[in-house]
């Protein structure tokens, strides 16, 4: 169990997965710089809160619904919450995640969304067992399925992520080709920075071999 205080946004989690160093300017330094793609996400996340709820047969979706968790130490908002009625009359929740672009190579979107059931079990005391990530860039939705094994992942990511933030350190960059679609490549400088810091290790071995 988190105090209030410990909190941290649903959003760090993806950022941390993504790249720690991104991670730490936007929750550590509280840095945000907006570029051409993180503007297309905004809109298309204002876009989808726009309306609350909205009926549909045997489905209720409901938007930008607030989500949190004691036992995760985490708050945020779902981008869309589709109830679907079951035989019994009753609710499933589906979550449903909101990206611009396109499926990424690591699991930060998929764990991100299971954060957001795990959240909203715990709120509604209930099992989630899949939701869904619709990206802008493929206009596709995909499956994702809370198995143990993603949930177990997003935990220990949870509890990564509050030993990072609680450290207070920003790591030093280190560049990949995600970096140049990165709105924080100009404060970041990843090939900058990281040539400094090899020149600076390449002078200290020199000097110990001496």
């Amino acid at each position: 169990m988190y105090s209030e205080d410990d909190f941290l946004q649903l959003s760090a989690l993806q950022h941390f997965i993504f790249c720690p160093r991104q991670c730490a300017l936007i929750h550590i330094e509280q840095i945000w710089v907006e570029n051409l793609f993180t503007a297309e996400g905004r809109i298309m996340h204002d876009k989808v809160h726009e309306e609350h709820i909205e009926n549909r047969k045997d489905i209720r979706i409901e938007r930008g619904i607030p989500l949190r968790s004691n036992e995760l130490g985490l708050n945020g908002k779902a981008d869309v919450v589709e109830f679907h009625k079951d035989e019994q009359g009753g609710w499933i929740p589906f979550l449903v995640e909101y990206k611009r672009g396109k499926p990424k190579p690591d699991d930060s979107d998929k764990i991100q969304l299971c954060a957001q059931a795990l959240c909203l079990e715990e709120m509604l005391d209930i099992k989630i067992s899949c939701g869904a990530i619709f990206y802008g860039k493929t206009r596709h939705r995909f499956d994702v399925v809370f198995d143990d094994v993603l949930q177990k992942e997003t935990q220990e990511a949870v509890r990564q992520l509050h030993i990072f933030i609680e450290a207070g350190n920003t790591p030093a960059p280190l560049y990949a080709p995600k970096c140049d679609s990165c709105s924080f490549v100009d404060e970041c400088l990843p090939k900058t920075i990281e040539r400094k810091l090899s020149i600076k290790d390449y002078l200290l071995r020199e000097t110990k071999e001496q």
